[in-house]
């Protein structure tokens, strides 16, 4: 994986060992929310890229096709390059993959949940403002299947405890 030399991004150095993926809202860009991501937490690094669909001459991460309305077929496609773009900026920048947390505003938050539904290896967690559920995922009757087996399995093992 390389990074994409054609997502305009800023990358702020931190101390600590998380990673601010700072996603901003339609008409932002990637400056907008770096004092956010201060104020969130002064030691974490910050990526905050600049999504690359523009509407009327605004930056956005995906298409939509009317007001709440999205670009479902954009969307996933720009979920799945939006996750690569953060592995591959983990590799670059030397940050951990593993403890990326997405902050997004609007479409920024809509992008970042679609991320956790669709690539969920790429957040280790998600502060959402003004968020939509942007779709809902093939897998989530899977998904729910296997958590009932997980919370069968754990019932089980505690009852063992018990005895």
């Amino acid at each position: 994986m390389r990074l994409q030399p054609d997502f305009i991004h800023e990358f702020v150095p931190g101390t600590s060992n998380r990673t601010l993926l700072l996603l901003h809202g339609t008409g932002g860009n990637e400056r907008d929310l770096i004092p956010l991501g201060r104020e969130l937490d002064p030691n974490a690094a910050l990526l905050s890229p600049r999504g690359k669909v523009l509407e009327n001459g605004m930056p956005r991460f995906f298409r939509r096709l009317a007001e709440g309305v999205f670009d479902l077929e954009d969307l996933k496609n720009r979920t799945n390059e939006l996750a690569d773009f953060v592995a591959a900026a983990a590799q670059h920048y030397g940050f951990a993959a593993d403890k990326v947390v997405a902050v997004g505003y609007s479409n920024g938050a809509n992008i970042a949940a679609s991320l956790l539904l669709l690539r969920p290896e790429a957040l280790s967690a998600a502060v959402l403002f003004r968020a939509m559920v942007p779709l809902i995922p093939d897998t989530t009757k899977s998904f729910f299947h296997a958590c009932m087996d997980w919370r069968r399995n754990r019932r089980s093992n505690y009852s063992d405890i018990r005895k």
